[in-house]
């Protein structure tokens, strides 16, 4: 029997990819959206992968609709928490608002995905769990302080829960992309992008498909021991 993936954020940028991927390996995919509705729609159209709309600031909201996702499509086996939003400012201008916004979705949004699956997953025996972080989350980055110490955060949170399910059979880890060509990073102006680039080893931005690989290789038996890892897919751009 196919196994389930929730993906968050799974209907656009490396989320997309990320449910496109799982879904060609026999995965049943569910992906989450925030409020693009007509994106969403198409989305489905396009892949038949189901999508659902919920705010995974929200518990109560993350926890009906993981019910709902489980009601249609069985037990989740494998949670990918891609949701995450950037309010960049310098640091002497950050508002509380900017702040707590991206707390609330890249942090705490993670603690709402994972939480009302784990208890399931302990008694199956079985649970994939891969936080998608950032190159920034490890190495900082100026007018991100929110959006660094909530990536940063991301990988704690995986250290732990690796430690708390190994013995349950469930695996915990993250992947942190640098600089990949998502719609958002391409509609950077191309002398910010030229600049980007050059910061980049490799000489070129990342592909959505390549975060997705290895969300793939995480997700499945081949990976069944690793567990609390961080896998940097930057192009060399930042080492650990």
């Amino acid at each position: 029997m196919a196994r389930t993936a929730l993906v968050t954020g799974g209907s656009r940028g490396i989320g997309a990819s990320i449910s496109k991927t799982l879904q060609a390996q026999g995965y049943t995919v569910a992906a989450t959206y925030a409020g693009n509705d007509e994106a969403a729609a198409k989305f489905t159209e396009e892949t038949g992968i189901k999508t659902y709309k919920w705010n995974v600031a929200d518990y109560d909201s993350s926890k009906a609709g993981i019910e709902q996702v489980e009601s249609d499509l069985g037990p989740i086996d494998v949670v990918v928490a891609n949701a995450g939003i950037t309010r960049d400012a310098p640091f002497h201008k950050m508002t509380p608002d900017q702040w707590q916004q991206v707390i609330d979705t890249n942090l705490t949004g993670v603690f709402n995905t994972v939480h009302p699956i784990w208890p399931g997953m302990r008694e199956r025996g079985f649970g994939r769990i891969i936080v998608i972080s950032s190159i920034n989350g490890q190495k900082g980055q100026f007018a991100q302080v929110n959006y660094a110490a909530t990536k940063a955060g991301d990988l704690g949170i995986v250290k732990s829960l690796a430690q708390e399910g190994a013995a349950k059979g469930i695996t915990a880890n993250a992947i942190c992309p640098g600089y990949i060509a998502t719609e958002m990073v391409m509609a950077v102006p191309e002398k910010v992008r030229e600049k980007i680039i050059g910061q980049i080893p490799a000489g070129r931005l990342g592909e959505p498909e390549e975060i997705a690989r290895c969300v793939a290789f995480l997700a499945s038996d081949d990976a069944s021991f690793i567990n609390g890892s961080t896998i940097s897919a930057n192009g060399a751009q930042f080492f650990v």
